[in-house]
């Protein structure tokens, strides 16, 4: 990362709260009346989110399919379907889940995916967290963001966390000095156990050491 460029906000969720996040989600869709006769997780954010909630909704049919948006924390030009759902969904009740909503794209192109498959006789989607400065407003949350931030899941430390590493141009040995950059430029602050795994993954990493792309923020 350039040194005149903006750090970015991060946010660090454990599995704890995520659970508390789901159990919430579930709870809103369940007070709400809607009866999903499937479930379907947008991949790969959508999909530990997706399994939680086909349990504590007791929906059995849950299938997912990817989109390629990000690698790591760097977005690409475009959203895109990368693996297909498989899953007939044609005239039935559906919830569309995924982890956050940041630019409203990756929606955009679930939605159309999922016409392409075979029209649902309706569509509902769900996420963890919503940023106030999405442009999509799903049709439930568990939480709202107003303040422009990365979020980090558990599900997705070693890959976020690397590539804020590769980015600082540090040698990844050097265990102190990461933690200490990382609490200082992203107020992220891991257990020195996770951080040594992750920095275990980065050294076994055979990607280029690429600063992470902008993300795009509110104004």
């Amino acid at each position: 990362m350039k040194n005149d460029e903006p750090r970015r906000r991060c946010e660090l969720i454990g599995w704890d709260r995520f659970y508390t996040l789901a159990r919430r989600l579930a709870r809103r869709i369940r007070e709400s009346g809607y009866r999903p006769e499937a479930i379907v997780a947008i991949g790969r954010g959508g999909y530990v989110p997706g399994r939680v909630l086909s349990d504590f909704l007791g929906q059995p049919r849950f299938a997912g399919f990817g989109i390629e948006h990000y690698r790591d924390i760097r977005r690409e030009p475009q959203a895109r379907v990368g693996y297909p759902l498989a899953m007939d969904v044609r005239g039935q009740r559906v919830l569309l889940v995924d982890d956050v909503t940041d630019s409203g794209d990756t929606f955009a192109v679930a939605l159309e995916h999922l016409r392409q498959r075979g029209a649902p006789a309706q569509v509902r989607t769900a996420v963890l967290y919503h940023k106030r400065s999405c442009p999509y407003v799903p049709d439930y949350c568990a939480g709202v963001l107003g303040a422009w931030r990365w979020i980090t899941y558990p599900w997705a430390v070693a890959e976020d966390v690397g590539s804020l590493v590769r980015a600082m141009r540090i040698d990844p040995r050097d265990v102190d000095g990461v933690a200490a950059r990382l609490s200082s430029d992203y107020g992220m602050r891991l257990r020195r156990e996770v951080l040594l795994d992750v920095l275990a993954t980065l050294e076994r990493s055979v990607a280029p050491a690429a600063a992470p792309r902008s993300q795009r923020e509110p104004v």
